[in-house]
């Protein structure tokens, strides 16, 4: 009788292992990570004409809750709801690799687009207004 109890627990054991290895490897694996994005040299020469143009902050703010929050997230960090749909993992604007990057860079992933990352050009047609995002992003550290 000791001998079967025993022998049910191992089968048992070797079961429950092999639905918990099963179960690790049919889960949704990590976001991948698109392709280097190729910038035209004239977007990354370009200079932010609102740099230092404080009260663009709150423009921007607003803008971005309209247009990026629902993917990007309220602070920037890829995590918005719509995010869990994408195929391609975002980069935190926290992130110093993303605050490193210059701003005609910014301006051209975030207007341009590509693959996931729409075009906002017709969206956002003031160029006064993209910059305000511009802006606001690079206050999410």
């Amino acid at each position: 009788m000791k001998k079967s109890k025993f022998r049910f627990l191992i089968y048992l054991s070797i079961i429950l292992f092999t639905g918990i290895l099963l179960m690790a490897f049919t889960l949704p694996q990590d976001k991948k990570t698109g392709p280097a994005w190729e910038i035209p040299a004239n977007y990354k020469a370009m200079k932010n004409p609102h740099a230092d143009d404080a009260s663009l902050t709150k423009v921007g703010r607003m803008l971005y809750s309209k247009h990026c929050k629902s993917c990007h997230g309220a602070k920037g960090l890829g995590d918005g709801p719509k995010a869990a749909s994408l195929e391609t993992g975002m980069h935190s604007f926290a992130s110093a690799d993303f605050q490193a990057q210059g701003d005609g860079v910014v301006y051209y992933q975030s207007y341009i687009g590509r693959d996931e990352m729409p075009n906002f050009e017709k969206k956002i047609p003031d160029d006064e207004d993209r910059w305000a995002i511009i802006n606001y992003m690079r206050t999410l550290k």
